[in-house]
Parts: C-alpha cells; sequence; structure tokens
C-alpha cells in the first residue's frame, strides 16, 4: 500500500511528530474491528481524521484586533498615515498630530466594524451548521450529538428532508431494496432527484438495534475534490465468512445534499469537515481589490515620490539660506553653522514632509468609504431591481468594488437555475417520421405544408410504441401526495394526477408527465414490475436491467418483458448516439426533424428499440452479470458489454423539450456582448443539455462554429495538446469578419488542458466569442475563472451564479454576483452582490456600475488635484517663510476648510451625478466600453489632471504672491511678512512676532 507525507496532528499525551497515512483509508464500521484486528485500532481511529467542524469565518475574538489591523496596514495610505503620525508625536510638528491620526482611526474603525460585522454573520452561520442535530447510532442506541461532532466510522441516521451532515456510505435505507432519493443542488446545481443504494448485504439492518450485529470494514481512497469519483469497497463480516463489495459514486451521500422522499437511512462517516468533498470544492474567501483601488495605490506611490523630493529640496534650499550673510537674523531661523547635525537635518526632512504631507489625501480614503456605502445602498432601493415574485430586492454584501462594476470584461455563468428556471417542458415530436406537437396538453399532428395541426383521436400502433418507450425508459419515482412517503405503488391513481414524478433527468420527467397527459399512465414499481396505463388498460412489464447513462455513450436503456413474454431493449439518447447504431425505422427523417428542432433551441434525444430471442437475452443477461460482479476495470466492462448490446436499433422517433429560460436571458446575454463583455457559461450539466440551452439563451447563436475539447478527443495530455493547436490554427485560418467560434470543454479535458497546456489553451479561449465549460466540478469553475483572470490583459471578471457549486468561482471572480434562487443561499453569503433575477444583470453593469466608475473616477481625480493644490500653495509660502517650516494655515482650518469646502462639493457630486440619463445607458450598451480598462484613471488622464492643475498654481500662485504680499498688504489684520531689518528690531525690543490668519 502506498503511503504520502501529512501534516503534524497533535494528539493528547502524543508527541508531535511527522508521520505518514496510507493514501487509502480504511474505516471501521461503528469503531468495531474487524475480527483479526485488535478493539484499539477501531476506537482510535478518528485521531487520524479532522473533526466534522465547519469553519468559514476569517477571524476569532482572540486574532480579530491584530489580524484585521495588519491587513488594513498592508494599504499603502494606511501605513504611511500611521507612520506619519508617529513622526508628529515624535518630533516638533509643524501641524497637530490630529490632522493625520483622526482621519486615519477614523477609517481604521469604520472599516473594522464593517468587517468584524461581516465575520460575525460567518460565525453564525458557521454555529448554526456545527450545532445542528444529529443522530448517530452507538452500541444500538440513537444518540443525539451535534454535527461538529460526528466522527468517522460513526453510523449516522438522516431523516427526510435533512442534508447530510457530512460524507457517508449508505448502509440501508427505510426502502427494503435499499434505495434513497437525495437532491444535489447545493452541489452540481442539478435540482432532480437522483438514485443511491446500498450493498444488499447491508440494506438488512432497518433499525438501530441491528447495528450491533454490523461488523464491516471500508477501504477506500483519500479525499479528493471530484464530486462524480468515489472507488472504495466494503468487507461485511458474518462469523467466520467475510463478503467483499464494491462501492462507487452511487453508494456514497455527500454533504451538500438533501434526502428527499425517503422516511430516513443509516449511513457510516466515511469524510468530515475539511476532508469532505464539499469543503474541498470551496475556497477560502480572500479580500478583493477594486482596480480603482489598485490604480489608487500607484499613484499614490507616485505622489510619495514627489513629496520625498519636495522636503529634500526644502531642506537643501533651507541650510542654504541659512548660510546666506543677512542683515539681522530672525529669531526663529537658527544659524546654519550651529544647526548643521545630522540629527537636525532629519528632523527638518521630516517637518518639511509633514508639512507638505498634505499631498497624500488620506481625507480621499475616508471619502471613498463613506461614497461607497451610500452608493450601494442604491442597488437596495433601485424598484427595478426588485422582484415582486419573490418579494426580494438587490443586496450588496459589500460595497468595496462598487465601481468594479462598470469594469467588467469577462462574466462567467451557471446555467441552472441562473440562465434557467430548470423547468422541461414536452414541446414536439418525431414519431415514424411524422411531426408531432402538443397544443393545450394534446398532441396533434402538424401539416407538412405549415398548416393548422391535426388532434390525434385514434392512437395508431406507431404513436403507441413511441409512448411506451417514453413511460418504460426511465429511473423516475413516483410519489402520492396520500402515501405517506411509501410510494405510489400502494396508492394508485386512475388519471395519474395525484402523482409527482421524480427524476434524476429533468427530460424524463417530462416524456412521462407528457405520457401522462396523453392517457398513458406510469404508475411506478412493485414487485420489480413497471406498472403502466394504457387508456385505462393496465399493463406490467418486468423489469430486468438497467443500461445506465454516461457521457460517453450519450444514452440509456433499459431491457423489460412485456406480459407476452418478449424481451425488449429500449434505448433513448442523443441523435449523434442513437441513429448511428439504428438499423431500421425511418432514420434519415428522423435526423433531419431533429435538426429542425435544434434550430429551435429545443433538447431533442433520439429512441429506439430492440427485440431480442430467448438465447440473445441469455447471453445479454450472462455478459452484464459478469460485468457488474467484476472488481477490476469494472467500469471499462460494462461500458464494453453496453456497447455489445445496443446496437441494431429499430428507429421510433425523436422528442423535443424545452427548458424554459428566466425572462430576458438573451436581450441581457445580447446587451452584454454589444456592451464588450465576454460571456462564459460554466455548468455541472451533460454536454448536450448545455449546448441546447446555450443555443436558445443566444449565448450560442447560428453561424458560430463549434471547436470541441472533449472526452472523445482529449483522452490524454498529448491529445489534448493537439486538439488545441488545431483549433487554434483554424482560428487563425478563417477570417474574424467572416466567422465566429465558440469552444465547447467539458470538464474530463479541461483537467488537461489547465494541467500543461494552459497558454495556448487560454490564447484559444481569447479567439472564440463563446466558451461553453460543461460536466464541471465546482473546483474547476474556479479555476477557469482564474484562467482568464490572470491573463496578460488582466481584465476584470465576474462570476454568477445561484448554488453552493458556485461558490468557489463567486469567490475566485473580481466581482461575485449571487441569484437568489431555489438552490439555498450560498452563493448569496458568499457573493459581492445578489439579486433574484439574471436579467437584473443588465441593469446593475450598464447603469450602477457606469455611474459607480465614473463618480468614484472623478472624486479620485479630483482629491489629488486639490490636494496638490493645497501642497503647492505651501511650497510657494515657504519660499517667502525663509523655508522655516511654518505652516501657511493653523491646522483648524486646515481641517475644515478641506472637509467644508472642497470635499463636501466633491462627494455630493460623486453620490447624485449621473452624467448620462439611465435609459442612454441602457439604449446604447456601447457606452460601457468608455470606461472599462480604467480609461477615466488611467496614465493619460491622470497626467492630464496633474497638469492642469500645476499649470494653474504657477500662474495664479506667481500672480497672486505678487500682488497680495507686494501690492495689497491692508487686506492682512498684521504684517504677515516682515523685511529682515523690521525683524531685526523686533527681535530687540522684544517683541515675539506672529502669524495672523486673513481676515
Amino acid at each position: 500500500m502506498a503511503y504520502a507525507p501529512v501534516r503534524c496532528n497533535l494528539m493528547p499525551k502524543q508527541d508531535c511528530f511527522k508521520r505518514e497515512l496510507p493514501t487509502d483509508r480504511t474505516i471501521y464500521v461503528d469503531n468495531k474491528p474487524s475480527p483479526s484486528e485488535s478493539p484499539e485500532v477501531a476506537i482510535h481511529q478518528h485521531h487520524h481524521y479532522p473533526n466534522n467542524r465547519v469553519v468559514s469565518s476569517k477571524y476569532t475574538a482572540w486574532n480579530f484586533i491584530p489580524k484585521n489591523l495588519f491587513e488594513q496596514f498592508r494599504r499603502i495610505a494606511n501605513f504611511y498615515f500611521l507612520c506619519v503620525g508617529i513622526i508628529q508625536l515624535i518630533i516638533d510638528s509643524p501641524v497637530s498630530p490630529a490632522t493625520s491620526i483622526a482621519p486615519l482611526v477614523f477609517v481604521v474603525t469604520v472599516t473594522a466594524i464593517k468587517q468584524g460585522y461581516e465575520d460575525w454573520l460567518r460565525h453564525k452561520a458557521d454555529n448554526e451548521v456545527n450545532n445542528r442535530k444529529a443522530f448517530i447510532v452507538h452500541n444500538g442506541q440513537l444518540t443525539q450529538v451535534k454535527a461538529q461532532n460526528i466522527k468517522v466510522g460513526d453510523i449516522v441516521k438522516v431523516k427526510v428532508n435533512q442534508g447530510f451532515p457530512c460524507d457517508l456510505v449508505m448502509l440501508s435505507s427505510y426502502d427494503p431494496e435499499g434505495k434513497c432519493y437525495v437532491t444535489t443542488a447545493n452541489l452540481d446545481g442539478e435540482t432532480n432527484l437522483k438514485t443511491h443504494f446500498c450493498v444488499p448485504e447491508t440494506r438488512e439492518f432497518q433499525k438501530e438495534s441491528d447495528f450491533t450485529n454490523l461488523c464491516a470494514t471500508i477501504e477506500c481512497e483519500q479525499p479528493i475534490p471530484d464530486l462524480y469519483k468515489f472507488i472504495g469497497r466494503i468487507t461485511v463480516y458474518n462469523n467466520s465468512d467475510s463478503c467483499l463489495k464494491s462501492l462507487g459514486p452511487e453508494n456514497v451521500l455527500l454533504r451538500g445534499a438533501r434526502l428527499k422522499n425517503t422516511p430516513y437511512i443509516y449511513g457510516c462517516a466515511i469524510y468530515t469537515g475539511p476532508d469532505t468533498k464539499m469543503a474541498l470544492n470551496s475556497k477560502a474567501k480572500i479580500n478583493k481589490f477594486s482596480r480603482v483601488e489598485r490604480g489608487m495605490n500607484s499613484y499614490l506611490i507616485i505622489f510619495l515620490v514627489i513629496l520625498l523630493i519636495e522636503a529634500t529640496v526644502s531642506t537643501v534650499l533651507a541650510y542654504w539660506y541659512m548660510s546666506q550673510d543677512r542683515i539681522g537674523n530672525p529669531w526663529y531661523i537658527p544659524d546654519a553653522r550651529q544647526s548643521l547635525t545630522v540629527r537636525h537635518v532629519i528632523s527638518d526632512f521630516l517637518s518639511f514632509m509633514i508639512l507638505y504631507n498634505y499631498i497624500i489625501p488620506i481625507s480621499l480614503y475616508v471619502t471613498v468609504e463613506v461614497q461607497k456605502f451610500v452608493g450601494s445602498l442604491y442597488l437596495q432601493w433601485d424598484l427595478e431591481m426588485y422582484d415582486e415574485e419573490t418579494d426580494t430586492a438587490a443586496k450588496a454584501n459589500t460595497s468595496d468594488l462598487n465601481e468594479e462594476l462598470g469594469q467588467v470584461e469577462y462574466l462567467f455563468t451557471d446555467k441552472t437555475g441562473t440562465l434557467t428556471e430548470n423547468d422541461m417542458q414536452f414541446r414536439q415530436c418525431s414519431i415514424n417520421a411524422v411531426k408531432f406537437v402538443e397544443v393545450g396538453g394534446h398532441l396533434h399532428e402538424m401539416s407538412p405544408e405549415g398548416g393548422q395541426s391535426i388532434p390525434v383521436i385514434h392512437v395508431t400502433p406507431e404513436i403507441e410504441e413511441f409512448l411506451e418507450l417514453l413511460a418504460l425508459c426511465h429511473t423516475v419515482r413516483v410519489d402520492h401526495h396520500e402515501a405517506n412517503q411509501t410510494g405510489a405503488s400502494t396508492l394508485y391513481s386512475h388519471t395519474g394526477m395525484e402523482y409527482e414524478y421524480q427524476s434524476s433527468s429533468p427530460d424524463e420527467k417530462a416524456f412521462v408527465e407528457a405520457c401522462r397527459r396523453y392517457g398513458v399512465v406510469f404508475h411506478g414499481m412493485r414487485d420489480n414490475h413497471l406498472e403502466v396505463t394504457f387508456h385505462g388498460e393496465m399493463r406490467r412489464y418486468k423489469l430486468l436491467h438497467v443500461l445506465e447513462f454516461d457521457a460517453t455513450r450519450k444514452r440509456m436503456s433499459v431491457i423489460i418483458q412485456t406480459e407476452k413474454d418478449e424481451t425488449v431493449l429500449l434505448c433513448k439518447g442523443a441523435e449523434t448516439a442513437v441513429l448511428k447504431i439504428g438499423t431500421s425505422g425511418e432514420i434519415d427523417k428522423t435526423n433531419l426533424h431533429i435538426h429542425d428542432y435544434a434550430v429551435l433551441g429545443l433538447r431533442t434525444l433520439a429512441l429506439g428499440k430492440r427485440v431480442f430471442t430467448q438465447k440473445e437475452y441469455e447471453a445479454v443477461d450472462k455478459m452484464l452479470t459478469e460485468a457488474r460482479n467484476a472488481m477490476d476495470s469494472r467500469e471499462e466492462k460494462l461500458n464494453e458489454a453496453f456497447e455489445a448490446i445496443e446496437r441494431d436499433l429499430h428507429i421510433l422517433g425523436a422528442t423535443a423539450v424545452e427548458d424554459r429560460l428566466q425572462d430576458g436571458v438573451p436581450e441581457t446575454i445580447s446587451m452584454l456582448r454589444k456592451a464588450g463583455i465576454k460571456v462564459w457559461v460554466l455548468t455541472g450539466d451533460k454536454e448536450e443539455t448545455a449546448v441546447n440551452i446555450s443555443y436558445s439563451a443566444g449565448h450560442i447563436h447560428d453561424g458560430m462554429e463549434e471547436l470541441r475539447l472533449t472526452k472523445l478527443t482529449c483522452t490524454d495530455y498529448t491529445r489534448c495538446g493537439e486538439e488545441i493547436s488545431k483549433n487554434i490554427h483554424r482560428c487563425i485560418s478563417r477570417s474574424p469578419s467572416s466567422q465566429h467560434f465558440v469552444l465547447i470543454v467539458d470538464g474530463f479535458s479541461l483537467a488537461f488542458a489547465l494541467g500543461e497546456h494552459t497558454e495556448i489553451f487560454r490564447k484559444l479561449c481569447q479567439m472564440c466569442e463563446a466558451v461553453l465549460c460543461c460536466r464541471m466540478s465546482p473546483l474547476q469553475k474556479a479555476e477557469v475563472v482564474k484562467l482568464m483572470k490572470v491573463a496578460d490583459h488582466t481584465p476584470v471578471t465576474a462570476a454568477i451564479g445561484d448554488g453552493a457549486n458556485d461558490v468557489s468561482m463567486i469567490q475566485e471572480a473580481h466581482v461575485g454576483l449571487g441569484i437568489m434562487g431555489k438552490e439555498g443561499r450560498q452563493a448569496v453569503r458568499n457573493s459581492d452582490y445578489a439579486f433574484a433575477k439574471f436579467r437584473f444583470l443588465q441593469r446593475l453593469l450598464l447603469v450602477h456600475g457606469h455611474y459607480f466608475y465614473y463618480r468614484l473616477a472623478t472624486l479620485v481625480q479630483y482629491f489629488f488635484y486639490k490636494n496638490v493644490a493645497f501642497v503647492t500653495m505651501q511650497l510657494f509660502f515657504a519660499f517667502y517663510s525663509g523655508f522655516s517650516q511654518q505652516s501657511l494655515l493653523v491646522s483648524f482650518h486646515l481641517m475644515f476648510y478641506n472637509i467644508t469646502m472642497t470635499s463636501l462639493p466633491i462627494f455630493i457630486y460623486s453620490l447624485f451625478e449621473q452624467h448620462i440619463s439611465q435609459r442612454d445607458l441602457i439604449d446604447k450598451p456601447h457606452l460601457y466600453k468608455n470606461i472599462t480598462r480604467n480609461s477615466k484613471l488611467d496614465k493619460k488622464n491622470f497626467l492630464k489632471w496633474n497638469v492642469l492643475e500645476a499649470q494653474e498654481q504657477v500662474i495664479l500662485g506667481l500672480l497672486t504672491t505678487k500682488l497680495v504680499i507686494f501690492q495689497m498688504p491692508e487686506i492682512f489684520n498684521c504684517h504677515f511678512f516682515f523685511t529682515w531689518s523690521e525683524m531685526s528690531d523686533r527681535t530687540q525690543n522684544n517683541t515675539t512676532p506672529s502669524l495672523c490668519n486673513i481676515s
């Protein structure tokens, strides 16, 4: 067994040492050892694994102050003013230390309170999860514990509608067949139910007392982020005998999923706390900084250099001036020969720095903090972003990134629940080369000439055969609202309208519901028989085998036995996967109809059947049984068996289903494209589903050429690199004006593309107008966002989603957006901004984002402008005060004049300015391009503002100085300036000169 190094853990009464743990873990169910092992091994197994405590908070009560202060003073402005404040307290400062310390304390305090409150909310959410009630089985008794106290090896009982507190291997359930149904909306975004089951050897343990007789061990791999992969095996001991069974993803219940339609299940904890797949797919929350703030820091460094130059020049000129021969010696100007020491030079230099330090506008940071906070309230007050259906308004979880909403260049969006309502509806079908459409809940035959459709009055054998396949080829579960969750098979409904169908595939649910409307009602399974009524006539079909769907085959099948003892294979799947194995039926016409449906943006499937002879079925049954029982290469053997069985089909027709988009999705994507924003769709759904939705949403449109990096073409790193290079060549060889490309990539190929071909893969993505990524894990979504986030041109990225599976990409993007949908609130809690509908994104970016950025950019430029004006005035005054480090204004006037006369007007401007009307911003989305790439704060505009300021100060400074000082001394209450002879006379008369203010 292979071993891997791990970090050291501290255990009571044990020394700390670096040890190695096996790459696979052995778990003793209920902490009972196998017959051949010591009891101590099982009892202390949890020492090797983390507890089940969830921690998403950033601070604790002990480290909040030091950690928060450290993070805040990493900002160059905060650190600078901290240094200035300390210097002012140490030296004889020319201005009051309060002018630097008071604004700094205000900014740091407000920021700490805001961040502390946000982290308190995270603590509150963590405590809610950690203290949630859980039930474990110990010594045959059910014990209530907190979820955080669950340990690896514990047997956990989960009841209906409860979430799984950790990753479990299912041991048994209320269902005698050992099945349960879960929803994984918080993991992969799919709201439909999935079926999981336990191994036959443990499903008999139905009560707590039964587990006293269970002795088993589970061997599994160490935790990995892949939601769809699990490799393990369970050994069940019975006296001296043991039975070994393999475990796969269908036997594992993941934390974040929820038990549905099953009263209870029992499971053994295998991964807890940070080891759960959900935790491994979550990223730590990071501090985000807007492009404007990063630009401010860059300009801050420039002004800091200017400050150092001004202070150095003034210090040199001061000592030069003191060394000059003068008539009379002003008392406040020392003799250079007596004061020219290192200590005095440093002190004078620091005094000039403090005198000129207003070139660094700390008041800017105070104003920006308040402006952002007030600006974020506009989102909540915007009635056009209020959703009446859910009674929810837009919400800003942070105000730090308001202006970043006006800089977005790449938008990464989830599909299910974000673009769509996740509500499938059966629309059309093709049966034996004849098109049918649903009108008012009834099946109508479409006229070939395009005229009015004709209602189907008499069901032909072809139509019945088609509906029979739809009613039987699926994994749908039937529930009855009066059955107390025991299944519909015990309570029949003649029309089926009392049934609620549940399925892991939304298409299958739509098919069964459509059949019900047409008089073919699926009643569920009883005694291993599928029960269906055809217009009131009950028929029972024995279910022999289910050939599950997989992304490689792109189809699924069932083998049934009819009441006439006929063994039939019923198959449905993607047209590319089904039509190619068809040997009879209207193959060409069906393919033509499927193309027509695809143009309409409908999801399509092709249907076929095969009848087995008794001898053929015996061979098929043997082949499937051997493949399912194989311990090695089981998946490969099953695929080989499926391929051998699914052939020689008779094609029955095709279906067309609509996944209803949210209102305004195509229009919103179109507007965002016109605004220069590239839209990528990242989803965990199957490739066919994702492509169809992308077409209907307008993400992919007709005329685009599809480039694919999928499991079929990228089997390893080498093949993946070759495919990427080939697609790049295709893009280069076409004129950009004549052809647009869309890249379709799946999670399997993405692992190769991001592993060794990152640069060329990024290059290929940039050549495409749209990118669609499917079958992705949550962590892969974050990796794709990071792929573009770190590109050479450093674009601003935004990610939008509604489920826990979107949290990683929301946190990775520069701006995280949450949809208040049906999949919980984890995406909303971890987002920067949240709202109810995807269409609100248009107003958020094009209106609010535009205003936020334009207002803040103007505010920042003006603050630098006015502060340079203040410092330039003080610099001019130094030439007329003998470089004596005398302040032109007293501290009180300096602070409050700055606040009331210069800061307040621009602050009000930054809250209410609308340089372009809201209607124009929506109707002319190209205006958004004018502000991206930080265009209002780029080097050109920065230089423009400062050249203008310098020009004005030179002209006005020289003119007004000459006018006021030499021509109009009467405007002063007292003589502000003195000739050296006057100063000498006053000094001899022991008269102390004083500076006085302008009256």
